[in-house]
């Protein structure tokens, strides 16, 4: 990611240059556990190019940013009829609550860390360097 930001109300509310933007979907039956085990796994995931080209170095060793983006919609399921299903999403109230604790963790890991607004009807703005985008799960760790 070259750059990337997020605004509210036309207002720039968080923004990084190069890092990673992180949608953070947070599930009804995710714990502490799952917030430790993929904040480790994007800190350390080896997605940067190194210096022969290959994606080699991880956000936290080209010394990158994070963008964090509270969204839930990555857990509608559109398997069924023509409406997604938001059913495996978590509350809102529990959303909220990993939310805060995946920003917290990542700065313990990141030295800059940005963020949306959580709830907040967002416009975001991304310039990818290359098309790579990534799908972690963690209940698929295992």
């Amino acid at each position: 990611m070259h750059r990337a930001k997020v605004f509210v109300n036309n207002e720039i509310v968080g923004s990084i240059e190069r890092g990673l933007l992180v949608f953070l979907g947070v599930g009804k039956n995710d714990t502490q556990a799952d917030v430790e085990w993929i904040c480790d796994k994007i800190a350390n995931l080896r997605v940067f190019e190194d210096n022969d080209g290959k994606m080699n170095l991880s956000v936290t060793q080209v010394r990158g940013e994070i963008l964090v983006i509270s969204q839930f919609t990555l857990y509608g399921d559109c398997r069924h009829g023509r409406r997604p299903s938001f059913s495996d999403a978590a509350s809102p109230d529990l959303g909220q609550v990993f939310y805060r604790s995946f920003v917290e963790v990542m700065k313990s890991k990141i030295e800059k860390v940005s963020e949306g607004v959580f709830g907040a009807h967002m416009e975001i703005e991304a310039l990818n360097d290359g098309p790579v985008t990534l799908l972690l799960d963690s209940e698929r760790r295992f």
